[in-house]
């Protein structure tokens, strides 16, 4: 069993979490945001909940506790613990060539220079291994975080990433026309890996990946909120998408295409839409080594090895969209690990606590140094290329993004002091 850190019941102390509210109100006050949902649990009790704000601002519709988000690359850890669930039941290694049950990726041709000419390629010199696609080290590339040729390639050829109404088989085909970015195995390069993961899933299954993540995940941890489809009676839940509108200098709506059925395309790299307690659930399962509630997805020495750094330290000095995240954080199976919070500006809290952020600026962290999972919840669009780490993070139009920071310190500030006590493990 893990751990306690704690002497005395968990808590915040009541004077911060006041201001904290009254300084994320001020983002949506100052039309930054139009609304945020934040949720924190301390030894799994939740310690502070807050809705603020709007979850559409043409309908004056207000945030709920249960709002519903896109949560994007938020998605990649639950198709990685899918994934790690075979793995312990002796159905796929994290060696084995993923071609087994995807041929449409076998023999593929590498670039030469990521950003040159498509044809200017090299035969790949291995296979893609299943850990390479938990690790985005498979040379399979994304649209928005490549440069040059391949980035249109990848527009034309798949389409929309998210929002596709192409079949798994047809979408697997196409993206086997595509020239690898990067030799697999070779470094950390965004992408499609964790798609290619849930179809690979599905394959293995022998049936919709969207089904096995809700056998296997959503319905034994409560996550009923959490699928790839939204019926239309649940669509008053769903917040808005906002973007950045120079021309007011306030939030733009961005009208999204809605499934009116089960789509087949179902990507698990970012097509989830899910709820602050659903995402709880899941995250509180992780800090408690693979099990929650008495529901057990996984054991706690998978847990351990998704918590491990798996990049060299060559692998280490590339960037990740123009910022230097791997010099002072790991990342493990599907997981980013914090390591070094010195001057380091891409964690917080405590050495070894872990996350993956969305796009739309969801974001959690689970801190096994303070039995602390922290959940915020955001619909604000930033533009992305191959190189806009700091615009993402607090460019001109991603002011809505500096509320995250707010939260962060404002809950760290917030916890109850507490006797020392040495570091708590996931799975010790």
């Amino acid at each position: 069993m893990i751990q306690d850190v704690f002497r005395r019941p968990p808590g915040l102390e009541p004077g911060r979490l006041s201001r904290l509210r009254a300084d994320l109100a001020a983002f949506v006050d100052r039309g930054e945001l139009a609304g945020v949902v934040t949720l924190t649990s301390v030894r799994g009790e939740v310690v502070q909940s807050e809705a603020i704000g709007l979850s559409d601002i043409e309908s004056k519709s207000a945030m709920a506790p249960d709002t519903l988000f896109r949560i994007a690359s938020m998605s990649k850890p639950i198709t990685s613990v899918a994934a790690l669930m075979l793995v312990e039941e002796g159905r796929i290694a994290l060696t084995d060539p993923i071609s087994s049950w995807v041929p449409e990726l076998a023999g593929l041709r590498v670039l030469r220079n990521s950003a040159g000419p498509l044809d200017d390629t090299e035969p790949a010199r291995r296979e893609i291994t299943v850990e390479d696609l938990l690790t985005h080290r498979s040379g399979i590339a994304y649209a928005p975080f490549s440069e040059g040729p391949l980035k249109q390639a990848y527009e034309e050829t798949l389409g929309d990433p998210g929002m596709n109404r192409m079949s798994v088989d047809a979408w697997l085909a196409a993206l086997g026309t595509l020239p690898l970015a990067h030799q697999p195995g070779d470094r950390f390069h965004y992408g499609h890996s964790t798609d290619v993961l849930g179809f690979l899933i599905g394959r293995i299954e022998g049936k919709p990946f969207r089904q096995v993540l809700q056998e296997r995940i959503f319905d034994p941890l409560g996550m009923t909120d959490t699928d790839f489809w939204l019926p239309k009676d649940k669509r008053s839940r769903l917040a808005s998408l906002y973007r950045h509108d120079e021309a007011t200098g306030g939030p733009a709506k961005v009208e999204l295409e809605m499934y009116d059925a089960p789509p087949a395309y179902t990507p698990g790299g970012g097509g989830l839409i899910s709820s602050a307690p659903d995402y709880h659930r899941f995250a509180r399962m992780l800090l408690e080594g693979g099990a929650v509630n008495g529901v057990r997805l996984l054991r706690p020495e998978t847990v351990r090895l998704m918590w491990t750094n798996r990049l060299t330290e060559t692998q280490r000095q590339y960037p990740f969209a123009g910022m230097p995240l791997w010099r002072k954080s790991g990342f493990g199976l599907g997981l980013s690990i914090a390591e070094d919070l010195k001057d380091n500006p891409y964690a917080v809290g405590a050495a070894g606590s872990v996350t993956w952020p969305g796009i739309f600026g969801t974001w959690w962290q689970a801190d096994p140094v303070n039995d602390l999972v922290m959940i915020y919840m955001i619909q604000h669009q930033v533009p992305v290329s191959a190189n806009a780490g700091s615009t993402i993070a607090t460019g001109r139009g991603a002011a809505g993004r500096a509320a995250l920071p707010v939260y962060q310190r404002g809950i760290y500030e917030a916890l109850a002091p507490r006797s020392a006590q040495p570091d708590r493990r996931v799975g010790a």
